[in-house]
């Protein structure tokens, strides 16, 4: 099974009222389960219900409400959260700069982190100009669908 086999079974399964599926075939266990319908998703600014920046699988930023957050205005800031299950890398290798630090201007389609998930390496991208308010998990984290990643402010 390869991964765009893998992405297909995730839009079948999106798109079903299955909520919870587990396969295992050839030495490979897949579970895939739904988000729950309060759980973030998508790229949401603040006081919006939607965004044109959520890609079609709904996984890009959400507005975080943070406790911890930084002491700015967070009405434009947006949290963008991980799309899949994996362990978060935040540099190419573990000799190499980071791909992004706090407080760099990032823009689209930059690589901010890379996600680690069955062996295979995801490069996880900028889906908006901005600068790196928060990064929110450490290098070498194990990270959940929808977890947030990094606070970016769009103003930037």
């Amino acid at each position: 099974m390869d991964f765009k086999d893998i992405q297909e079974l995730i839009k079948v399964i999106s798109a079903s009222d299955i909520a919870d599926f587990e396969l295992e075939a050839d030495g490979y266990k897949i579970r895939i389960a739904k988000q729950r319908a309060d759980a973030p998703s998508g790229v949401v600014p603040s006081g919006s219900a939607s965004s044109p920046l959520a890609d079609e699988s709904g996984v890009g930023a959400v507005h975080s409400q943070t406790p911890d957050a930084v002491e700015e205005d967070e009405s434009n800031l947006v949290t963008v959260v991980a799309p899949m299950v994996g362990t978060f890398y935040g540099a190419p290798s573990p000799n190499s700069a980071p791909f992004v630090s706090e407080g760099d201007v990032v823009e689209e389609g930059q690589t901010l982190c890379i996600i680690e998930a069955m062996k295979l390496m995801n490069e996880i991208d900028s889906e908006l100009n901005g600068r790196i308010v928060s990064i929110m998990v450490d290098n070498g984290q194990p990270v959940e669908y929808g977890q947030p990643l990094f606070l970016v402010d769009p103003r930037e």
